[in-house]
This record gives structure tokens, C-alpha cells and sequence, in this order.
């Protein structure tokens, strides 16, 4: 019966990978908008990172364009802009948690790199708590703290 549950796991994978795992690029560009908008500004250096970050995922890569990681990235944006839009975000977030281990940790550092342009701020710090907790994944290991 393993064999089989691996086979069909891994064919599972591939499909995802040719439809595109929207969870994932939802969990992902909701993170990078959290901590965009943590400090209620929008900086485009950030901007710049988490799309960065976001196309050199393999999961992301492989399923989509530069033009569909940037539109989901602003859809983002926009929600962070309200608290119920904030909310809804870490919800998108939470729709990975049971995720393998990687997968989570990988949302999560997409919105660290981003968090860390020109240093964490305390307000991006309590963001990547939120995403932290929501993900199920160490913060400070996996900032080197």
C-alpha cells in the first residue's frame, strides 16, 4: 500500500505543479504583503524582493509568470491595506499549515527577506510572528536568531 500512496503522491505533485498550487501562491504573496505593509508604507525596494523571491521558488516558477506572481502580489497589497484585509490575509497564510515543513518554512522566509530590507523593524518583527505562528514554523531558527 506505500508504494502505491508514493506513486500516487508523486503523481499528485506533478499535476499541482502543471495547474499551478494557488494555495501556495496565495500563502506566499499574502506573507510577502503582511510584512510589506507591516510599517503602513509601501516600499517598492520590498516590492521588488518578494517578487524576486517569489519567482525563484520552484514551486512558484514552475507554475507561473512573472506578470500572475506580480497581480497576486498587489491583490495582496490592497487587502493588507485594512485590518479585515490583514486578517484575510493570514488566513491564506493558515491554508498551508498543513504543509510539509519546507513548504511552510519557504512562505516564511519569502517574507523575511522581504521584512529585512534595511533591517526588521519592530512592527515586520510582530508580522513575522503572526506568519510564524499561523505556519507552525521557528521563527528564530529560521532568522539565525
Amino acid at each position: 500500500m506505500g508504494l502505491f500512496q508514493d506513486a500516487f503522491s508523486r503523481f499528485g505533485r506533478v499535476v499541482m505543479s502543471y495547474a499551478g498550487d494557488t494555495a501556495f501562491l496565495h500563502a506566499a504573496c499574502s506573507a510577502a504583503a503582511t510584512v510589506i505593509l507591516a510599517d503602513q508604507e509601501i516600499d517598492e525596494e520590498e516590492i521588488e524582493t518578494a517578487l524576486a523571491d517569489l519567482s525563484n521558488n520552484p514551486i512558484l516558477h514552475k507554475s507561473y509568470g512573472v506578470l500572475k506572481l506580480e497581480q497576486e502580489l498587489h491583490e495582496a497589497i490592497a487587502r493588507a491595506k485594512s485590518r479585515a484585509g490583514r486578517l484575510e490575509n493570514l488566513r491564506f497564510v493558515g491554508a498551508i499549515a498543513d504543509r510539509p515543513l519546507e513548504q511552510r518554512q519557504d512562505v516564511f522566509l519569502i517574507a523575511a527577506d522581504v521584512a529585512d530590507q534595511g533591517g526588521i523593524s519592530e512592527l515586520e518583527h510582530k508580522a513575522l510572528d503572526d506568519i510564524a505562528e499561523v505556519l507552525g514554523v521557528e521563527k528564530a531558527v529560521l532568522l539565525g536568531v
